[in-house]
C-alpha cells in the first residue's frame, strides 16, 4: 500500500538513498530540507523548504502524511562534537515530536544509534535522550539503532570486519560484536523500507538494532 512518507535530512547520506528507494516501490514522497536546498533533493519527490527546528512550520510540513521518517543530525559524528550533538541531533527531535504529535502522524522512524557503547558516549546520550522524548510521547514508532553505516564515502571501518568476525567467536565478546556491528547503507535503506511498510501496532515502540537492520 502506498504511503505519504515525509523525511527529514532528506538531502543526507541516508536520505538520499532512502527516498530514491521508497519512490521506485510507489510511495509519495515529501523531502523536508532547510532553505536553498531543494536542489539536493531527488528526483520524483515532493519538496518543502522550511526551518525544521520551528515546530509550527515542521507539523504544518507533516499534517497530511502517514509517516514521519527523522534522519537530522551532524554528520562525521565524532567525539569534539558533543554541543553539536545537543543542538542538531536532539534538538531537532525536541521540535519533530510535537510537531508529529500535533499533525497526528501516524508512525514515526527514527534512526539512533547502537547501546550501550565504550566510545562516543556524547553522541550515545542525545540519541537515548532523543529515544526517552518519543517514548514520552506515546507515539507509534520505530527506532533503529545503527552503529557504523558502510557505503560511499563512509568505508574505512570495513578493514575491521576481520576483527568483528573474529569477536564474534569469542563468547564474552559476542553480543558486543553483534550489538556494534557494521551494516551497508543498502541493509540500512532495506530496514528503514520495511519499518515504513510495517509499521508496530499503534502506541508502542518497536526499536531494531544491528542483527535486525542486518535481516530486514
Amino acid at each position: 500500500m502506498a504511503r505519504r512518507i515525509a523525511i527529514t535530512g532528506a538531502t543526507g547520506y541516508v536520505g538520499r538513498a532512502l527516498t530514491v528507494a521508497l519512490v521506485k516501490r510507489g510511495h509519495d514522497v515529501l523531502a523536508i530540507v532547510r532553505p536553498g536546498a531543494r536542489d539536493r533533493a531527488s528526483a520524483n519527490t515532493r519538496v518543502v523548504e522550511i526551518d525544521v527546528f520551528n515546530v509550527d512550520a515542521l507539523a504544518q510540513a507533516v499534517q497530511n502524511s502517514d509517516t514521519v521518517v527523522h534522519l537530522i543530525g551532524t554528520p562525521h559524528p565524532n567525539p569534539s562534537k558533543a554541543r553539536e550533538f545537543q543542538r542538531v541531533d536532539l534538538g531537532s527531535v525536541r521540535v519533530c515530536v510535537p510537531a508529529c504529535v500535533r499533525a497526528n502522524v501516524a508512525h514515526l522512524v527514527y534512526v539512533s544509534v547502537a547501546q550501550p557503547a565504550p566510545v562516543m558516549q556524547a553522541y550515545i546520550d542525545a540519541r537515548a535522550e532523543a529515544e526517552r522524548i518519543i517514548a514520552d510521547a506515546k507515539l507509534t514508532a520505530t527506532v533503529i539503532r545503527p552503529w557504523y553505516v558502510l557505503g560511499p564515502g563512509h568505508r574505512w571501518p570495513a578493514l575491521l570486519v576481520p576483527l568483528y568476525a573474529f569477536a564474534e567467536r569469542v563468547p564474552p565478546l559476542r553480543d558486543t560484536a553483534r550489538r556494534l556491528g557494521l551494516v551497508t547503507l543498502r541493509q540500512m535503506v532495506n530496514a528503514l523500507v520495511h519499518s515504513v511498510e510495517q509499521p508496530p501496532s499503534p502506541g508502542t515502540t518497536r526499536v531494531l538494532g544491528v542483527p535486525e537492520i542486518k535481516v530486514a
